[in-house]
């Protein structure tokens, strides 16, 4: 039986780099995404490298990217 991933590994950089190009600021991200701001800074700076399924599927969303375009290699 196939189970969903309980975290996905994300790419920290490219999310922050998706994020200023769709013209956001952190607080307004987050905020889509129902996360802090610090929650995120934490992720675009490579502190944090995994986010939860709920959040990532948010921010995916927000974001209108890929998987290729966020998860890390």
């Amino acid at each position: 039986m196939h189970q969903p991933p309980t975290t996905f590994p994300v790419d920290g950089a490219a999310i922050g780099t998706r994020r200023m190009q769709a013209g956001m600021s952190v607080r307004q991200l987050a905020s889509q995404v129902g996360c802090t701001p610090n929650y995120l800074r934490k992720i675009e700076r490579g502190t944090r490298q995994h986010m939860g399924p709920a959040y990532y599927i948010r921010l995916r969303t927000a974001l209108q990217a890929a998987d290729s375009d966020l998860l890390a290699e």
